[in-house]
């Protein structure tokens, strides 16, 4: 990640930090922050995509910083969290939108290697983050914002329900806690969008009549 201060444009400006930002809701809104003047901190795993990102906010007069990482790299995300402190000092939003969805399946034909990156990702890298971005958060005032999509219990999402779940209990409890001592957690719940997650639940749905994710990124947005 590049943290070079020389003539910084992102200095002076709020700043975004979106784990899951290359695309969804999680590009969406990095380019809804943009254009309100935001700078953003761009996580990813799929350098392609955060590229692409970053030519879009670029081209609407915004800045970026691109952080082609694995959140479930406790490593990776300790030297995030170092290198945003020593460069900005904080952080004004935490969104967090990085999720793994498992291929529906049958409880008892769920595969190991779909619970085990599901864990990682829904709730593990979820548990450290928070550890690692709440001083970060602290030190300007700032949100972290969380997004629900309850399925515990529906047929066929067991692994993503019962991770997704587990994410939420964890931002709840997160949320409770420093309801009066900060940072302020929000946690919203998404109309559904035409995104490529859902299209991978629900393939053969008509997606003109879902929500525009730029759209409920602004709505979501401007509730904050």
């Amino acid at each position: 990640m590049n943290t070079d201060q020389t003539q910084d444009p992102s200095q002076g400006k709020k700043l975004a930090l979106i784990t899951g930002a290359s695309r969804g809701l999680g590009a969406a809104l990095a380019e809804a922050l943009t254009a309100d003047g935001w700078h953003i901190m761009a996580v990813a795993r799929t350098s392609g995509a955060l590229e692409e990102l970053d030519d879009r906010i670029q081209a609407a007069g915004g800045t970026a910083s691109l952080g082609p990482l694995d959140v479930t790299d406790p490593e990776q995300m300790a030297h995030l969290a170092q290198s945003i402190a020593a460069r900005w000092g904080g952080v004004d939003l935490w969104a967090h939108c990085a999720i793994h969805a498992a291929p529906l399946s049958p409880a008892g034909h769920i595969d190991a290697k779909e619970i085990a990156r599901s864990t990682a990702v829904n709730f593990t890298a979820t548990a450290q983050l928070i550890g690692l971005i709440e001083p970060l958060l602290l030190a300007r005032k700032g949100t972290a914002l969380f997004f629900d999509d309850p399925r515990a219990g529906q047929k066929f999402f067991g692994i993503y329900g019962a991770t997704k779940g587990a994410q939420m209990a964890l931002a709840h409890s997160w949320q409770a806690e420093t309801a009066k001592i900060g940072p302020r957690v929000v946690i919203a719940e998404p109309q559904p969008m035409a995104t490529a997650l859902r299209g991978r639940f629900f393939p053969g749905e008509d997606r003109d009549q879902l929500a525009d994710r730029h759209a409920e990124a602004r709505r979501i947005l401007s509730e904050l």
